[in-house]
């Protein structure tokens, strides 16, 4: 068996501890031991991208904001999709996230990165919603596992009653926020209703041919 190979370790603001590990060709991002995500399962990373950017791609000069870099996947197929005159807000809380995406050695997301497209924030994203009140047409938040934080106590906020009125508050009209869970939340379904979004949940496979099921929670501005 391949030993996994340890890349490189960060601390977040509670004192979780993020590594990354490579293994037999793959990249797996840890959080306290635990796995967080792996380039080997990205499927519903791929789907919060594309759901969130596809309605509004042909916008012109459409403006998104990606929550969490992670290994990169949604930002690619938010890529995939958008327009050459779109413009990406990516905001990270982590530098050494950003850095190993950085990393033309890794196989992560650099290419990705270097698009000209994109702009990234090393910011805590709570901040940069703040900052751009009717700023963006879709913003897409996996900061975390979903509505119970597994990476940083912090992120909890962002899926209360206030976190989810101040996403809203940064979305332009009819705009989009999508939010990616490890599994369909029905609690904070009802939230983002009780917050006055049209939700629909699409539950999508972590990989291809099987794996667990994740959801994808996307609300509409009425």
């Amino acid at each position: 068996m391949k030993p996994f190979r340890r890349l490189g370790e960060a601390t977040a603001p509670d004192g979780s501890v993020l590594t990354l590990f490579e293994h037999d060709g793959a990249y797996v991002l840890r959080v306290n031991g635990v796995e967080l995500m792996s380039t080997r399962h990205h499927l519903s990373e791929d789907a919060l991208g594309h759901f969130a950017c596809e309605p509004v791609a042909a916008l012109p000069g459409a403006r998104v904001l990606i929550g969490g870099l992670g290994l990169g996947f949604t930002l690619q197929a938010a890529l995939r999709v958008l327009a050459a005159d779109a413009h990406v807000v990516v905001a990270e809380l982590l530098a050494e996230v950003i850095a190993w995406n950085r990393d033309p050695s890794y196989a992560l997301a650099h290419e990705a990165l270097a698009d000209a497209r994109v702009e990234v924030l090393h910011a805590d994203v709570a901040d940069v919603l703040r900052a751009n009140a009717g700023g963006f047409d879709a913003i897409m938040l996996d900061v975390d596992n979903g509505a119970d934080p597994l990476t940083t106590s912090g992120n909890a906020a962002l899926y209360r009653d206030q976190g989810i009125a101040l996403a809203m508050h940064a979305l332009r009209p009819s705009g989009r926020l999508a939010y990616w869970s490890a599994n369909n939340d029905r609690a904070f379904t009802r939230a983002m209703r009780r917050a006055g979004l049209l939700v629909t949940v699409t539950e999508v496979r972590a990989r291809s041919g099987g794996g667990t099921n994740h959801a994808i929670l996307l609300g509409q501005l009425r």
